[in-house]
């Protein structure tokens, strides 16, 4: 199970952030005004885990109306917005599952990844390990907070807070499989419009983490969103890096033995 979220039609009005904050009780994160942009979230953090971006471009709009909530490339020029409601990734290959000493990091039966507060030690070792910076740790606390898809709520059979509350079904839950071929459509059908910028973000299950629990469909290059363009699992070469150093330490241990015996033997002869 996970996220599509369709930032074509997303019209920034944060009722995600709302929903996950009164459902799952995360404190207010102070609403800070940076004279950059009038999002006042600023991005992911231990008590934001819905981030609605608000990106403003100098490029050509369209005086028609839109389609769809697209506006097209064509026409005067003007200004136009990219909204884009951001969360937890849950990575197939999710790195902070590797780094996490006590377990409190966990795989749900729904295929998301899972922070039990009260399990973690605040070791703070899943902070650089996710590839996308979404984990952070809580002022005051210590310990890793972020989006847990409301894994309450889906033991219940009901959708996460945001997907429910989103007017215009930018954000939407369900089986990644159904998901997927539903984005691809709604692909097909911005580029038929004109729309040739429109791209699927993070829905390849081949790329560097498996594929992600929770994908978007872009109108403009991942970077542009502050997301990597090629993310990668950052504990891909943990293995080999193990393999290396028990090779080295057999080495070390073979050379000390051979050490020793010699000098047993020099020993013995005299």
């Amino acid at each position: 199970m996970g996220f599509f979220t369709d930032t074509s039609v997303c019209i920034g009005c944060k009722a995600c952030e709302v929903a996950c904050k009164e459902w799952n009780a995360v404190p207010e994160d102070g609403l800070e005004f940076t004279g950059m942009s009038y999002d006042n979230t600023q991005g992911l953090g231990a008590d934001t885990w819905r981030h609605v971006a608000f990106i403003e471009q100098d490029r050509p709009v369209s005086s028609r109306p839109m389609a769809d909530g697209v506006p097209s490339a064509e026409g005067d020029g003007g200004m136009r917005w990219l909204m884009a409601s951001d969360v937890c990734k849950h990575c197939t290959h999710a790195a902070c599952l590797d780094v996490c000493p006590t377990g409190s990091l966990f795989r749900t039966e729904f295929g998301t990844v899972v922070v039990q507060e009260d399990i973690c030690n605040g070791c703070g070792y899943c902070i650089p390990a996710c590839p996308y910076g979404v984990i952070d740790q809580r002022k005051g606390d210590g310990r890793a907070w972020k989006c847990t898809l409301c894994y309450d709520r889906l033991g219940e059979g009901m959708e996460p807070a945001c997907a429910k509350a989103c007017p215009t079904d930018s954000i939407q839950y369900g089986p990644l499989d159904e998901l997927r071929e539903r984005a691809s459509m709604r692909v097909e059908q911005l580029h038929d419009m004109g729309v040739e910028d429109a791209r699927l973000y993070g829905h390849d299950p081949e790329d560097g983490v498996g594929g992600d629990g929770a994908f978007f469909l872009l109108l403009d290059e991942p970077e542009v969103y502050g997301l990597p363009p090629d993310p990668v699992v950052t504990t891909r070469d943990l293995p080999s890096m193990w393999r290396h150093a028990g090779a080295a330490a057999a080495a070390l241990a073979g050379g000390l033995a051979a050490v020793f015996a010699v000098h047993g033997l020099r020993g013995g002869a005299r």
